[in-house]
């Protein structure tokens, strides 16, 4: 039997000249923006709110009260109870979507000219602002892949359901929100092909370079692909940084050793401060979320009307990393997040990742540094765009992300606890391991890599 070489070198340097690459060889960049606004215009989409029971198939069970499909399938919402937080929530219950199966983020590339382009989808989802954003070539749960849904096949989904040997460039089991799942994990996966690839009309092949170019746009290049593009191994990591990457893993796990959350499955009835009415399960103080029923009609999905729960977050978030160079070498203030719905509770996150109007009224617990992001002069923010999170479990669900410049004065190389200087290519390195780096970091991580920034 032969053997063969442990990192595939090749693949990073070809993947680094799509990145280099702002024009492509099939669509050009400037007719994107214009073809999903097309897709948004011509097809008929349509997401309207309604009561509870007007959900078909889908009821709150008499005695525990969560919300499920009579199938058992796609996703359930129950509560947990959470205790061991750091303040100002030490202690909480919540209702949270619960789905206990692994889906695929997958983007299909092929070489046209001796360029990698990736295959990238006009995707609807209920939750999208705008409904149609760009997507990975294949973004589906198990359910909908095995047909569970009762619809048409997803595209191009054998490519990664059934890789070719030799075909994977990238395979890793990524986190999705903590605040909002239960430990859920998607299978974030770049697959190569050398075949003659039939375009569909929701379909098209863009460099890393172009869709780096769409990064820069408000809610354009949706989450999923964004975590899968953080995945995309880098040609260098970086030879220094203020900390070893032997560190950066040590300080992870005694952040993690530190937080040892006890999270407890409940029903959801007996969720504690929440209420729930006809038409939204809500926080009796109308902080973090509700919990909503719509009917949706879609022309381009493999069902083309159903109804679903989905999470209405209650205002605009903020997602940043604070950033400055540290012995000439950019570095970016990672933060130990704790959150009750990861797998090992803590992961690392951005600088600053809340919704400041969580904490309107309280005494103390005010994110650390989120005064310095959201008062930022112009010119030391690197980097800002609106980008929503998963349409398909999240209505409207936005964030402010940010990069921005700070002084070694508002950000000096001796960290406050729970945060930890890193640079781009430390994290970069960790996301090729599953339950690392968090899905809000994995964005910013995108758009530092790949989306114009000064």
């Amino acid at each position: 039997m032969s053997l063969t070489r442990r990192a595939d070198a090749d693949a990073a340097r070809r993947l680094a000249r799509s990145a280099e690459d702002l024009a492509g060889t099939r669509t050009p960049t400037g007719e994107v923006a214009e073809w999903i606004a097309q897709r948004r215009a011509t097809e008929r989409h349509h997401v309207a709110p309604i009561p509870f029971d007007a959900l078909d198939g889908w009821s709150f069970d008499p005695d525990s009260g969560d919300l499920g499909h009579r199938t058992g399938r796609f996703f359930t919402v129950q509560g947990v109870r959470v205790t061991g937080g750091p303040e100002p929530f030490p202690a909480w219950d919540q209702p949270v979507i619960r789905q206990p199966e692994v889906g695929i983020l997958g983007l299909l590339v092929k070489e046209f000219g001796g360029v990698p382009h990736v295959l990238m989808q006009a995707k609807m989802e209920p939750g999208n602002p705008g409904l149609v954003q760009l997507s990975p070539t294949v973004q589906a749960t198990r359910s909908n892949f095995t047909g569970a849904h009762r619809g048409a096949p997803v595209r191009y989904v054998e490519y990664f359901a059934r890789p070719a040997p030799g075909s994977v460039l990238v395979d890793v089991l990524q986190s999705e929100h903590g605040a909002w799942f239960l430990h859920k994990a998607n299978r974030n996966m770049i697959v190569e092909t050398r075949d003659d690839v039939p375009e569909h009309e929701d379909f098209r092949w863009l460099t890393l370079g172009q869709i780096g170019e769409l990064l820069g746009h408000d809610n354009l290049v949706n989450m999923d692909a964004r975590s899968v593009l953080s995945c995309v191994p880098p040609t260098d990591d970086g030879a220094e940084a203020l900390h070893s990457d032997t560190a950066v893993r040590s300080w992870l796990t005694a952040q993690r050793a530190a937080h040892l959350l006890r999270v407890d499955r409940i029903p959801l009835a007996e969720v504690r401060g929440w209420t729930r009415t006809d038409t939204e399960v809500s926080h009796d103080e109308g902080r973090f979320f509700r919990v909503v029923a719509v009917a949706v009609r879609a022309g381009n999905r493999e069902v083309g009307s159903w109804t679903q729960p989905l999470f209405a977050p209650v205002g605009e978030g903020v997602t940043a990393f604070v950033t400055r160079r540290i012995g000439g070498v950019r570095h970016l203030l990672a933060r130990a997040k704790v959150e009750g719905g990861l797998l090992q509770s803590v992961e690392i996150g951005p600088t600053v990742q809340c919704t400041p109007g969580n904490y309107a009224g309280l005494a103390d617990g005010r994110p650390p540094f989120l005064d310095l992001v959201r008062g930022a002069p112009p010119a030391r923010i690197r980097y800002a765009a609106v980008h929503s999170e998963e349409g398909g479990r999240f209505l409207r669900a936005e964030s402010r992300y940010l990069l921005v410049e700070a002084t070694a004065e508002e950000a000096p190389d001796e960290a406050p606890p729970g945060f930890l200087w890193t640079t781009p290519g430390q994290l970069a390195d960790l996301t090729r391991h599953g339950n690392y780096v968090n899905v809000q970091a994995r964005t910013l991580l995108a758009c530092m890599r790949y989306a114009p920034w000064k």
